[in-house]
């Protein structure tokens, strides 16, 4: 599994061809109009391990930067990237969460090990797929790759990337920064910083946390959609000219007590999940056009279930306590040696090494208090080690009018299945792998403000040691086998794009095929029995994608106002599922399953840069397909393998800045300011009547929404 260490700006980023859109953003009321902001030739991005300009990138990457995590009042990642249109998020509960991007999906578990789309924090595994275990306090940006980007970051990146880019003293003003808010629902939350530098030594340090209550609907409160949240980071860095840069980051995030009603609605079901990681990175140059960068981490990722089922989807009596302990810990070594070999000519090197551990244990008790058969945890123990070498060249001509790039890597890894807990039949195995993955690219500054970039990119996900040899049983029942003879899911994706940036307009567009292979699926052997496969068909998914922003103010010259739009969406116009589930039903079978077709997001910024801003966010929703987990009532689905077409949504949210002085800011905010009763996922919503069947329900009612209208106050304090 691969994965590149992403440099903060102070580094640079090593090999990330990307788009972004620097326009001001009256968040802060320091921010600059510079003239040429938004110029190709002058917006900088990080690839090959130093500054590129944007003329020179070919592919598509979707930048969440530090105003906008600040201006958004998004509990967890999650929320964050929701509200930014960056794919599809299922938002299962408080502390759980799966997403799709261009067809690549993560585990609905977070597990990183089986996700399509790969999720980084400073360049290096996260260890998590679930974002909304992590908070945004700590985040200086986010980058989104679209598209296969398994070259530079291996195994998991056949949807895309995601990287988590922390604060450091690097990116951070000097002195200390409080914010505190509190809201409906019992939410309170706050967070502390302090940043600082002197004689070459930089630091930052943050700490954060926040509870909330039930949430209500506009039926109602919802029971056990309560959380708690804590977490903390501390940088310290060291550079000067003949060291390069030196940073160490200790960090943990988590959420905690996290409701899990689930599509059985159950009211005392609990997850405590939680993130940590150590890194140190080193960048420096040598002279002679040589430089390199260097990253050592270890992460522990830790999930808790306290689950339960007393009562069992056919109404049987369940059990009272589904307790499932799962525990990854990774170590890991990052080497990237980048060469100038001319004017023209860039080289980048990479040898990644790593190793995981994986432990769970399960324990559950029937509701009647009796002797209780104990079963398999969901994922089976195993090890892991995995090494790539890769290499990429882009080289420059015409006058740095055209600019090419090409990799390719090879990814060598073993699993070896453990002695796992409940499964004494288990045969512990070692099954190892290699892949060969390669991209090729490029992009020509055909104006002065357009370029046109053009690209071809694989990607692949190794098949994990559950998927090999798992026996469990779920909560609601249904046992799931391994399979020793999977082959590694694979994508292949064409991509053509262009960029238009004249000073207040910033257009990106994006046409693109993804084509996933050899997709390691469930399927059904016989009743309430599964097994995983390679699918015999392939996804096909081809879609547009847009990121827009518009300073108006500035093209009207209307000195002393902001007023900006921005927009992002994406058109999936073919999503097809050719080896589908021949036991699915209904006129949708061949759709692709949890990803919408539409998805835009849209926001307006107004007010007076200093004084006070206004900023509306209109999040839409569009149909997506989902065979639902959930038993419904009679009528609401001809089986229980009908795939439904769940229709569109928008919501909306509001939120005002009012710059007191230099250091203290107000803010105040409506989320859901319509009350739009949905959920992006579940079909039964808690309305009466409900398309829920009560007799599967465990105490909380029949059906799921999203939290209804919400407020929020609170204040920034900067010392």
């Amino acid at each position: 599994m691969r994965f590149s260490f992403l440099r903060r700006p102070a580094f640079g980023v090593l090999a990330l061809s990307c788009s972004v859109a620097l326009l001001p953003d009256i968040a802060d009321p320091k921010a600059a109009r510079a003239e040429d902001a938004t110029e190709l030739d002058r917006m900088l991005i990080t690839a090959q391990g130093r500054d590129e300009p944007r003329a020179r990138a070919a592919g598509t990457v979707q930048v969440i930067d530090t105003a906008t995590i600040r201006r958004s009042s998004a509990r967890s990642v999650t929320d964050l990237l929701a509200e930014n249109a960056v794919g599809f998020f299922s938002d299962w509960t408080p502390g759980q969460t799966s997403f799709n991007i261009r067809g690549g999906a993560t585990d609905g578990q977070g597990r990183d090990w089986r996700s399509q789309v790969t999720v980084l924090m400073n360049g290096r595994r996260a260890g998590t797929a679930n974002l909304s275990k992590l908070s945004p306090d700590d985040l200086d940006r986010i980058e989104i790759i679209r598209g296969p980007a398994s070259v530079i970051y291996g195994a998991q990146a056949i949807g895309g990337v995601v990287n988590l880019v922390t604060r450091s003293g690097a990116t951070e003003d000097p002195g200390s920064e409080i914010t505190a808010r509190a809201g409906s629902f019992g939410l309170a939350r706050g967070h502390a910083a302090n940043a600082g530098s002197t004689a070459g030594f930089d630091h930052y340090v943050g700490i954060g946390g926040g509870v909330s209550d039930d949430y209500h609907t506009p039926e109602g409160q919802l029971a056990n959609t309560a959380w708690k949240r804590g977490g903390g980071l501390a940088a310290l860095g060291f550079e000067n000219e003949t060291v390069g840069r030196i940073e160490l980051t200790l960090r943990t995030d988590g959420v905690y007590d996290a409701g899990f009603r689930g599509s059985q609605w159950d009211v005392d079901n609990v997850d405590d999940r939680r993130n940590a990681s150590l890194d140190l990175a080193w960048d420096t140059t040598f002279g002679g056009g040589l430089g390199l960068s260097a990253q050592a981490y270890a992460v522990r990722d830790v999930d808790s279930f306290h689950w339960g089922s007393e009562r069992q989807r056919n109404g049987a009596p369940g059990f009272s306590v589904d307790d499932n302990r799962r525990q990854l810990d990774v170590l890991g070594l990052k080497l990237a040696p980048r060469l100038a070999v001319d004017d023209d000519t860039d080289l980048l090197f990479g040898i990644d090494a790593e190793t995981a551990k994986l432990r769970s244990d399960r324990f559950r008790q029937s509701v009647s208090g009796g002797t209780t058969s104990q079963v398999p945890p969901y994922d089976i123990n195993q090890d892991t080690e995995d090494f790539g070498v890769y290499g990429e060249g882009v080289h420059r001509a015409f006058d740095d009018a055209l600019t090419l790039r090409a990799g390719a890597r090879w990814t060598y890894g073993r699993v070896s299945t453990r002695a796992t807990p409940n499964q004494p039949l288990l045969v512990e195995r070692t099954e190892s792998w290699d892949d060969v993955t390669w991209s090729v690219g490029a992009a020509w500054a055909a104006w002065p403000t357009v370029t046109l970039r053009a690209g071809v990119a694989t990607g692949f996900r190794a098949p994990t040691g559950t998927e090999l040899a798992a026996d469990f049983t779920a909560v609601g029942g249904g046992r799931t086998f391994g399979n020793p003879n999977l082959d590694p899911e694979r994508s292949l994706q064409y991509e053509i794009g262009a960029a238009h940036a004249d000073g207040p307009l910033f257009l990106d567009l994006a046409l693109f095929q993804n084509t996933i292979t050899d997709r390691i699926t469930t399927v059904t052997t016989g009743p309430d029995e599964r097994t995983y496969a390679n699918s015999a068909g392939d996804a096909v998914i081809r879609g547009l994608e847009l990121q827009a922003a518009y300073d108006i103010a500035r093209r009207l010259g209307w000195d002393g106002w902001t007023l900006i739009a921005r927009g992002s969406g994406v058109w999936n116009f073919e999503m097809r599922d050719k080896g589908a589930d021949a036991a699915l039903s209904g006129p949708y079978t061949d759709k692709l399953q949890r990803m919408h077709e539409t998805q835009a997001a849209l926001g307006i910024t107004t007010g007076q840069p200093g004084v006070w801003s206004l900023t509306t966010t209109a999040v839409f929703r569009g149909p997506l397909y989902y065979d639902t987990e959930e038993s419904l009532v009679a009528g609401a689905e001809p089986d229980s393998r009908y795939v439904h077409r769940k229709g569109s949504s928008w919501l909306m949210n509001l939120r005002g800045d009012w710059f007191v002085t230099e250091k203290l800011t107000l803010f105040a905010g409506v989320d859901n300011l319509f009350d739009v009763n949905d959920h992006p996922l579940f079909i039964a919503t808690d309305t009466v009547p409900s398309l829920g069947d009560p007799v599967s329900s465990n105490g909380g009612g029949t059906g799921n929404s999203q939290a209804g209208r919400a407020a929020y106050v609170g204040l920034t304090y900067r010392f």
